[in-house]
């Protein structure tokens, strides 16, 4: 009898979303892990961009003082 109390009480937890928690848990956290990683690949193309921005400003600086001799 206590078998099938705990096997009908399972089923009902499962009909009432507990399995529908635990997958929305999971998704949060891969959400969560994308926005992370986002962001690491904007930081990482906000480097490499003032990077590259300041390589331009020097070879512009360079150019117009070889122009200027």
């Amino acid at each position: 009898m206590r078998k099938f109390i705990c096997f009908a009480s399972m089923l009902v937890l499962y009909g009432c979303g507990l399995e529908s928690a635990g997958t929305a848990a999971a998704v949060g956290k891969l959400q969560a892990d994308q926005a992370r990683q986002a962001k690491e690949n904007m930081d990482t193309l906000k480097a490499n961009l003032d990077a590259s921005m300041k390589a331009t400003e020097e070879s512009a600086k360079k150019a117009e003082a070889a122009g200027s001799n």
